[in-house]
Formats: C-alpha cells, sequence, structure tokens
C-alpha cells in the first residue's frame, strides 16, 4: 500500500525571486493573508511546498516562492533561483526596495524533528497564517505550515516555517523587504 503525502520530497524543493508577479492558478493555495501600508502591499500564501509572498512597491513587484522543480513557473524577470538544502543568504537592491533573505532546510532525527514539530503546532495559533495540511496516516505529525509577519510603514519581515513529516525536516526563511526613496 502506498502512501500519498500532501507534501513534496523536500530533496526536490527550489527556491526563487521574480521582478512580477506569478500567476495564482500555478498554485493550490490553502491560506493567506494581505498586508497594506501606503508605501507597500503584500500578500502571504501558503502552498503545497511552501509558500508564495508577493511584495508590491508602486509599480514594482517582487514575488518570493517555495516550490518544486517541477512547478511550471516564468524564467522571465527570475532574480534568484536556488535548490532548498543547507542555508544561504541573499540580497539586492531592486526598485526602491532592498530585499534580504536567509533560508535554509534542516534535517533532523526524528526526536529532535517531533519535539520541534510540536513546538511550531503550539505556536502557530500566533501566527498572520498557518495551516495544518491532511495526512493520510493519522498518527503521523501533519505537515504544517506557519509564518510569522512584523510590518511598519517601511518594512516587512516574514518570518516562515515548512514542516515534511515524511522527511523529518523543516524549511526555514526569513525575507525582509525595506521600502526607501529612489
Amino acid at each position: 500500500m502506498s502512501v500519498v503525502s500532501v507534501r513534496p520530497d523536500v530533496s526536490n524543493l527550489v527556491f526563487q525571486v521574480f521582478g512580477r508577479s506569478i500567476h495564482p492558478e500555478l498554485f493550490t493555495v490553502f491560506a493567506q493573508t494581505e498586508v497594506r501600508h501606503q508605501a507597500y502591499s503584500a500578500v502571504v500564501q501558503i502552498s503545497e511546498a511552501g509558500h508564495l509572498l508577493s511584495f508590491r512597491h508602486g509599480d514594482n513587484r517582487l514575488c518570493e516562492v517555495t516550490a518544486t522543480r517541477e512547478s511550471p513557473l516564468p524564467q522571465r524577470k527570475r532574480i534568484l533561483s536556488h535548490r532548498l538544502r543547507g542555508h544561504r543568504n541573499e540580497a539586492f537592491c531592486d526598485a526602491g526596495v532592498q530585499y534580504q533573505v536567509s533560508f535554509q532546510l534542516e534535517q533532523l532525527e526524528p526526536e529532535v524533528f517531533q519535539h520541534f514539530h510540536e513546538e511550531l503546532l503550539a505556536d502557530s495559533h500566533r501566527g498572520e497564517v498557518s495551516h495544518q495540511f491532511r495526512t493520510p496516516n493519522r498518527l503521523a505529525p501533519v505537515p504544517l505550515s506557519y509564518i510569522q509577519i512584523e510590518d511598519t510603514p517601511h518594512s516587512l519581515l516574514v518570518h516562515s516555517f515548512h514542516t515534511f513529516p515524511d522527511n523529518c525536516a523543516v524549511v526555514k526563511v526569513q525575507s525582509l523587504f525595506e521600502t526607501y526613496a529612489e
């Protein structure tokens, strides 16, 4: 009997940033929230592979995506594209926005993963957006996405946590968007 997971295998994940919007029909969105300020607006969405974060400043857009390598994402205006493994930091300025990101994939021992997952599950009610995915095995930990947002009139800080119980793995992403006058 095969077990179908709602999450992809973590070895197949990529982290990408685009200088454009991404068509929402490319993803199944399970939860979302929106942040609006005079200087910017942002939409944060949870998908099966992690999240989509669309940041708008004037006529300019940045879109951060965790997806699988097979996802039909555009090539045009792709700024960053990295497989999700280990730890990585990136930063750039684009059209009045200073962008910084730190992302990592942690594969944990099963007991450590279980403990971390339980703590994250307990904290998830405090986040701006979270989602517990259904699992075919009622005894296994449920895959979880949990996102915290800290916003000011000129900055947005987003902490994302995505658990992958089948792999005893956690994807952590911390993104900072700061607007400035050009």
